[in-house]
């Protein structure tokens, strides 16, 4: 009796340890690996680099610059790269040109009106000094009845001059030019540079203008004007009264 339950025990044993065997024989495949993406970082600088082209035809150089920068650091050794570093140097210098250049003509300020009874226009630029109530206005000015006139224009006390009365102006690094100024006779806080014409071609031709002042208070300054983004059409002649 026990011979027959100990082979049916051994029977049921060896019907589950087929059906295991079964089992991890039919046991679901590994997932597959995932598609290299490779195609899809090649698509993506092709992108960038037709809108790096397209850039460079409209002369936008300072938005292809980071655009073709960003080609090189991300897909280094593609065709794309290599394309871009043939031209990236001059793109970025290029950008950075034009960047500054609209820098320095946002600094200036033009302004048209009527004054005194008669047509005024203005070109002024304040000093690089920090930004507070005292830094010094540099003016440009043409009036309808006065003429043309170029000053220094504050908001202390004023300058102080000696008689006769010379202001050394620098223009870039040349040697300084001592130009003749006088002080208002209405006592405004003011400068006025009485060569206008003579400075202002010079001016025109500089990236820099410094003046080497006496102000009122405060002793010997100089005062340091970013002038490279003076645009002349824009500081217009009035009619004449």
């Amino acid at each position: 009796m026990l011979s027959r339950r100990l082979f049916q025990a051994i029977a049921v044993l060896a019907v589950v340890l087929c059906a295991a065997c079964s089992d991890k024989s039919a046991a679901p495949p590994a997932p597959a690996a995932a598609p290299p993406a490779q195609p899809v970082a090649n698509a993506q600088a092709a992108k960038s680099l037709e809108m790096y082209r397209q850039l460079l035809q409209s002369n936008s150089y300072e938005l292809a610059g980071p655009i073709g920068q960003e080609i090189v650091a991300k897909y280094p050794g593609t065709p794309e790269a290599k394309e871009v570093q043939e031209t990236l140097a001059d793109t970025v210098a290029k950008g950075t040109a034009i960047s500054s250049r609209r820098r320095l003509e946002r600094l200036w300020i033009y302004q048209a009106g009527k004054e005194s009874g008669g047509d005024q226009t203005t070109a002024s630029i304040y000093d690089t000094g920090p930004s507070s109530s005292d830094r010094v206005r540099l003016v440009l000015r043409r009036h309808s009845a006065w003429g043309q006139s170029v000053y220094l224009f504050g908001s202390g006390k004023g300058f102080d001059c000696s008689k006769p009365c010379t202001i050394p102006v620098h223009f870039d690094d040349a040697a300084p030019v001592r130009m003749k100024a006088h002080l208002p006779e209405t006592g405004e806080p003011a400068i006025f540079i009485s060569d206008d014409r003579d400075f202002i071609a010079r001016m025109g031709k500089a990236q820099n203008v410094s003046f080497d002042v006496i102000l009122k208070g405060k002793g010997a300054q100089t005062l340091r004007f970013e002038v490279g983004g003076y645009a002349s059409d824009k500081f217009a002649t009035p009619a004449k009264k």
